[in-house]
């Protein structure tokens, strides 16, 4: 039965779409509101969506729509009018649903949708300047480009609220279940069209607060003519130095210097150290040379790559590269130092053959200014395919070994540095991590936590500012012995290869090592979160070693991805009037040397009224949150009960917001959302069925490990297009090609696969190109110069290089596309109804998953059926 239209004529009055007079147990809005449906909710609550169906079984879908009841107003926030969608039950047979669809008859394609969602901000925002002003407002969604103006606030692209305003009772913000908090990224880049970061000297800085030790911000308020300022994170009145003291004007009481000023005038601003006493960063350089590395015949290719690699740095002209100091190992069961020393003759080779303390036997010479030293580190490169094995292949080789190394360099010279391990040796795998019902049993924290020899290591590398990155081409899998702690609990990575001998891996080794050298790098950084004198620091999420403080938090290295996550809890109630301010210092080493203390501060409301809560929130900040929040606590805690808190805490603010921010004459099937939460089910079950909380039987126990690790430091934009990719439609009508818009994605299901089409879907850590088995020879020829869909073969692929449009139009978007994320990905090709085709069903995250998770549809069903039975008892 088809929905008919009938719109009356004021606009006052709601347009509505009249379905069948049968309705479904679920009716769902979008910041919604309420329309007319069944009140059979029968089935059990359940952590897993999985239940018995309820007492009909047939269903159609119809749809009503309407813009609901104007909500109670407040001159905090602007009110955008609230609408629904209401689905009806029909006549389907719920057998024969495919894995995209309801098992309860709901239609996906009426759900609320996370394209529509971020089409429409785009629509708003994209090109256009967003400003933050002094009192915060609701920003764009991260997956929208545009340019940030800072007029006293820190741009989200340094701090993201998980709320832009804040609940003035501790209690009230508990029964909301909503979290409190906030994403840092305190390197994050200046896009284009964007004013740099303003940087002062430390002497001409107006001081912050002596006594909590809080940085100047545009938030202190000052009294009797600019002598005092109020500190809103301790509460206490300091007075000013003569030497920094300015009179005030205005009732406002703004310093006459305040425009000249960024510490007075802007939310973000970076204070140079006057005192040089740090020392520039080193790059360190490890080469395994053991009997199996030199077996497997790659260390041909890793030399030339290194040598050069260096070289270009090295010609750089009047690039920052140019003072970079170098050092040399290469390692088997013992380490080899080369003497790098400008005045030898030739590079000296010093082999330590001592593990546990390990003594350098010279000083000088290990780490060398790159400019001096050049010809001495191209002629040991070029030596080292050459090297004959000294043991065999079942010598032990310990990947600590060249940590320690690099670490007593770094300690003898006395500066931080970065640590690239090339490793080939096989490792110990651990056969007990194997089973495929380990990651349901309470021994998780086994698995997820690292060891102590290596949470000991990592505490080392952080002291010295030393961040391990390891480039693995092992073609065992490496198992229970993951090697990737100490790496990402450093700010480094783990890059795992195949083999080098594939084209594919080669071009994304020779991309990963460029960009890990070149990638500008903080080092021995300490962070520093001040929070408004009636809020606390409860818990802080990410990629570092975690200290007794959870609001001051040391790193080895951090670069402008990196981001992390702080929750904030009450400690007494906010004051209305002043709002909420969130302050990050971030002090650290910058590769030349220098000692800056980078300052990120932000202001945002705080209301008595929920409904002003939920309506500045926004559905990827809060998955990024929940995302990093459950990644760590799978260090100590079962699985199923993260997944169970997950979907709970979803449970609770739906139902909260349904009770008490609603109109009252919400009916018993209408499910509500607020404005901006509408994808917000849609993203927490992709997160509750990821690889990390619901493994499937087909991921390796280190690609698990090397998921979290990577989403764990993410920031917002890629987490959400990891936990929803973008599925990019590439159209083949006639003899013309035209890329598509990131505005005409598709939503992450199979039904919107067309099989004439191809469709690339992007994702920070996937490529795929899916191939459907009606796509027109023509078109196959022109892409990849074969002549039938059969003689095309799936899995990773690189596309040929040919002279039409089609070609080179999906080829530049690949390459758009690539440059946006921050990882090298190899494309694959994905044919329909190939064994490959598992790839991508993991990726269409509104359909059942391939390792058991359930459909969009039906979770959404589940929140429902379980916000309603809260607020029955």
């Amino acid at each position: 039965m088809s929905p008919i239209l009938s719109q009356s004529a004021p606009s006052t009055d709601p347009v509505m779409f009249r379905g069948p007079t049968q309705v479904s147990p679920l009716s769902c809005g979008v910041g919604y509101s309420p329309v007319q449906a069944s009140t059979h909710l029968t089935s059990p609550v359940q952590v897993q969506p999985q239940c018995a169906s309820p007492q009909q079984s047939y269903y159609h879908s119809g749809v009503v729509y309407r813009p609901g009841p104007d909500i109670d107003s407040s001159p905090v926030v602007n009110r955008t009018s609230m609408d629904q969608l209401c689905l009806s039950p029909g006549d389907s047979d719920v057998s024969s649903i495919p894995s995209s669809e309801s098992r309860y008859g709901l239609d996906p394609q009426l759900l609320p949708s996370a394209v529509c969602v971020m089409e429409e901000d785009r629509a708003q925002w994209e090109g256009k300047v967003f400003v933050c002003d002094p009192i915060s407002s609701l920003p764009p969604l991260a997956t929208t480009d545009c340019v940030m103006e800072d007029r006293g606030n820190s741009t989200p692209r340094f701090i993201l609220a998980t709320s832009y305003c804040f609940p003035v009772e501790g209690q009230l913000a508990l029964q909301s279940h909503l979290p409190l908090g906030a994403l840092i990224t305190p390197l994050a880049t200046i896009h284009k069209g964007e004013r740099p970061l303003s940087v002062c000297m430390e002497a001409d800085t107006v001081k912050g607060c002596g006594n909590c030790g809080a940085y100047m911000c545009s938030a202190m308020s000052w009294q009797d003519c600019g002598q005092r300022f109020y500190c809103p994170f301790c509460g206490n009145v300091s007075e000013v130095g003569w030497q920094h003291y300015h009179p005030t004007k205005g009732v406002q009481g703004n310093r006459l210097d305040r425009d000249k000023r960024p510490e007075l005038s802007l939310g973000s601003y970076e204070i140079l150290d006057n005192q040089q006493g740090a020392s520039a960063a080193g790059l360190l350089v490890a080469v395994d040379v053991s009997a199996g590395a030199l077996r497997e015949g790659q260390l041909d290719f890793i030399s030339q790559q290194l040598c050069s690699l260096l070289t270009s740095l090295h010609r750089e002209e009047g690039a920052v590269q140019s003072d970079l100091r170098v050092g040399l190992m290469t390692y088997d069961s013992r380490i080899h130092l080369y003497d790098l020393s400008p005045a030898l003759s030739r590079p000296h080779m010093l082999i330590i053959t001592e593990r546990e303390e390990m003594q350098l036997p010279v000083r000088d010479g290990l780490l060398v200014p790159l400019t001096d030293t050049i010809e001495s580190i191209k002629s040991v490169l070029q030596q080292i395919p050459l090297f004959s094995a000294e043991g065999d292949e079942s010598s032990e080789v310990l990947l600590e070994l060249p940590v320690r190394a690099g670490l007593a360099i770094l300690q003898s010279v006395g500066c931080p540095g970065k640590l690239l391990i090339f490793h080939s040796a096989p490792f110990t795998e651990g056969t007990h991590l194997h089973s495929s019902g380990f990651f349901s049993s309470n021994n998780v924290k086994s698995l997820f936590q690292p060891s102590e020899p290596a949470f000991s290591l990592a505490q080392e590398c952080v002291s010295q500012g030393c961040s391990v990155h390891l480039f693995v081409f092992s073609q065992q899998s490496v198992g229970g012995a993951w090697p990737g702690h100490v790496p990402y609990l450093t700010g480094g990575a783990l890059h795992c290869y195949h083999s080098l001998q594939g084209e594919l891996d080669r071009e994304r080794f020779c991309c990963e090592l460029k960009r890990t050298v070149k990638t500008e790098t903080g080092y021995k950084a300490t962070l520093r979160v001040h929070v408004s004198k009636e809020l606390r620091v409860s818990g802080c999420y990410g990629s570092f070693v975690p200290g007794p403080n959870p609001a001051q938090v040391t790193m080895a290295t951090l670069n402008e991805l990196s981001t992390l996550c702080v929750e904030l809890t009450h400690s007494r109630s906010l004051d209305e009037k002043r709002g909420v301010v969130i302050q990050t210092v971030l002090s650290y080493t910058s590769r030349q040397g220098e000692r800056r203390t980078r300052v990120h501060s932000l202001t945002l409301r705080c209301s008595t009224h929920l409904l002003d809560t939920f309506l500045n929130c926004q559905a990827q900040t809060l998955l990024t949150f929940y995302c990093k929040k459950m990644y760590c606590a799978v260090l100590d805690r079962p699985l199923h009960e993260i997944r169970e808190e997950l979907q709970t805490e979803v449970t609770a603010a739906l139902a909260f917001y349904r009770k008490h921010c609603s109109s009252s004459s919400v009916s018993t099937g209408q499910l509500v959302l607020p404005q901006y939460l509408r994808a917000l089910p849609v993203y927490i079950n992709s997160l509750r069925k990821s690889e990390v909380l619901l493994p499937g039987l087909r991921s390796s126990v280190h690609q698990r490990l090397q998921l979290r690790s990577q989403l764990v430091s993410m920031d917002t934009r890629n987490t959400a297009r990891e936990f929803y990719p973008l599925l990019l439609p590439l159209h083949l009508g006639g003899n013309t090609f035209s890329l598509p818009k990131l505005g005409e994605a598709v939503r992450c299901r199979a039904a919107s696969l067309d099989p004439r089409c191809l469709y690339l879907v992007h994702g920070p850590l996937d490529l795929l190109l899916w191939v459907g088995h009606n796509v027109p020879n023509h078109s196959l020829v022109q892409l990849f110069n074969v002549s039938c869909l059969s003689a095309l073969p799936s899995g990773e692929t690189k596309l040929p290089l040919l002279d039409n449009s089609l070609s080179v139009n999906v080829r530049g978007l690949i390459e758009s596309l690539n440059f946006q994320t921050p990882y090298a990905r190899k494309l694959r090709v994905v044919k329909k109804g190939d064994s490959c085709e598992e790839a991508l069903q993991h990726l269409l995250v509104e359909d059942k998953s391939p390792n058991g998770g359930a459909s969009y549809a039906d979770f959404l069903y589940h929140l429902h059926v379980n916000s309603m039975r809260l607020l029955v008892h």
